[in-house]
């Protein structure tokens, strides 16, 4: 790093915390090394921040586009910047393992997230690297799935039982929502743009099937893919603070958020970064 930033990795896999820098003011030097940092470790922290929204704007811009989610209500006239407030939203669907908005035919490059209230206890976040997860698959499974490509749907994380309301305008609304967001099919291997290296690209979350497969052998296989790819050599576990700010490599992790916290308050501000239409260069 060419600049005063310094960065403590948290695991080989995935990972590292950002010191030295106050993201309120930034330059290009700095942005510079923040973005090679993240191509190297996937998803870094910052804490002890005081980020403010125009600023966390800013920063995700730096990167590209920002995206509009279709579901998450936003804040008051920037609606780049999703709210996700427990005491607001059914945030359960966070709680399974994946890769944002890959019910889309472009997924996000990526996301800066800032803490805005913690609860107590609870509420940590969990990260891992899809990098990691192909490469210590074995070589026979690798060449297997190479060719391959799954279906990923809006429905899976955002079902009508939690998230159709009450009144018919509700539930009409969340109807429209899954008729510009239908079902989408991916590489189950994607070919990091950057960097060049395959990442295993299924999740929970949102993949529901294998598209070349018979249905028993393709859910058996997207079992096996997506419990495989969370396994705790490749993943870490954040312990949130009021004030901390993550920024992901969407393309190449997925996450999960514990929703262990009950009635608590949690509140985290989230800007999306547009992405690109996913492939596999063999």
């Amino acid at each position: 790093m060419t600049t005063q930033l310094q960065c403590q990795p948290i695991k080989d896999s995935i990972g590292a915390i950002i010191t030295g820098v106050d993201l309120n003011e930034l330059n290009d030097e700095i942005l510079a090394d923040i973005k090679q940092a993240l191509l190297k470790h996937q998803v870094i922290f910052f804490r002890n921040q005081n980020l403010q929204t125009p600023s966390q704007v800013a920063l995700a811009k730096s990167f590209g586009s920002l995206h509009i989610h279709p579901v998450f209500p936003t804040i008051d006239g920037i609606p780049e910047v999703i709210v996700l407030d427990s005491h607001e939203t059914d945030l359960r669907d966070n709680e399974l393992w994946h890769t944002d908005v890959t019910f889309s035919k472009t997924p996000p490059l990526g996301c800066v997230l800032r803490a805005v209230k913690i609860p107590p206890t609870g509420g940590d976040t969990f990260w891992a690297s899809g990098t990691a997860a192909f490469a210590a698959l074995p070589s026979d499974i690798q060449e297997k799935i190479k060719p391959l490509t799954a279906m990923h749907d809006i429905r899976l994380s955002f079902p009508k039982e939690r998230f159709g309301g009450v009144s018919e305008e509700e539930r009409q609304k969340l109807e429209e929502i899954y008729r510009k967001n239908p079902p989408v099919s991916h590489p189950v291997v994607r070919t990091h743009p950057e960097t060049g290296e395959p990442i295993l690209f299924v999740s929970e979350g949102f993949t529901s099937h294998i598209n070349e497969l018979p249905e028993d052998e393709g859910k058996k296989l997207l079992d096996f893919l997506t419990q495989h790819a969370t396994k705790e050599e490749f993943h870490l576990r954040w312990q949130w603070q009021e004030g901390d700010v993550a920024i992901w490599d969407n393309r190449c992790t997925q996450h999960k958020a514990l929703f262990d916290y009950g009635d608590a308050h949690r509140i985290m501000h989230r800007a999306t970064i547009n992405g690109d239409e996913p492939y596999f260069a063999a």
